[in-house]
């Protein structure tokens, strides 16, 4: 052994028992020395109806052990019903949980085929009103050219042979042309 080992080993002994010595003198009382008598006949009959089992009040062991158990038996009862429980809530709360993230999953679907049919309605309405305006800007034209179709219409009449006398007329009313005749035969035609 080397000198280190043999220091250390000395002050580790010197320590045990100087904490053995320190820890003795702190829990040493001193002791009252009574004289030894022997117990008076009450002491003597209260020593031995301690042990007495008719004397005893209460249940006794095996009555108290069959009620801890049949206590025992109802907790765990309890318990298992209890475990069954939170399981099934468990599994609720997972279906709960999984129907929430489909029904999310389905608004945001939603939602964005929503946004899409709206954009589609609006580009439409669009289309419609320069469709609206395109019809309208050319109402007159279409008018006039209904107009020219008539009059071309009655000339032709005429060039081919037809005895008909016809006077055109404008109504104040510029959206209608009416074209009346004198003979009963052919009916008043308007065009809008």
């Amino acid at each position: 052994m080397n000198f280190k080992n043999t220091i250390n080993l000395s002050l580790l002994i010197l320590l045990i028992i100087f904490s053995m010595i320190s820890g003795c003198s702190k829990y040493v009382l001193p002791v009252k020395l009574q004289p030894l008598v022997p117990p008076d006949n009450q002491q003597a009959e209260s020593i031995e109806k301690r042990f007495d089992e008719s004397n005893l009040k209460g249940p006794t062991a095996v009555e108290s052990a069959i009620k801890l158990s049949e206590k025992y038996a109802k907790l765990s009862e309890q318990t298992a019903n209890l475990k069954q429980q939170n399981q099934l809530f468990d599994k609720e709360n997972q279906n709960l949980k999984d129907q929430l993230n489909r029904s999310r999953a389905q608004l945001t679907q939603t939602q964005k085929e929503l946004e899409e049919a709206n954009d589609l309605l609006i580009e439409m309405r669009i289309e419609l009103n320069n469709w609206k305006t395109d019809i309208i800007g050319f109402r007159q034209e279409m008018r006039e050219a209904d107009k020219a179709q008539l009059e071309t219409l009655f000339k032709v009449l005429k060039v081919l042979g037809g005895e008909t006398k016809t006077d055109l007329r404008k109504t104040e009313d510029a959206n209608s042309v009416t074209v009346s005749q004198d003979d009963t035969t052919q009916p008043t035609t308007k065009t809008q």
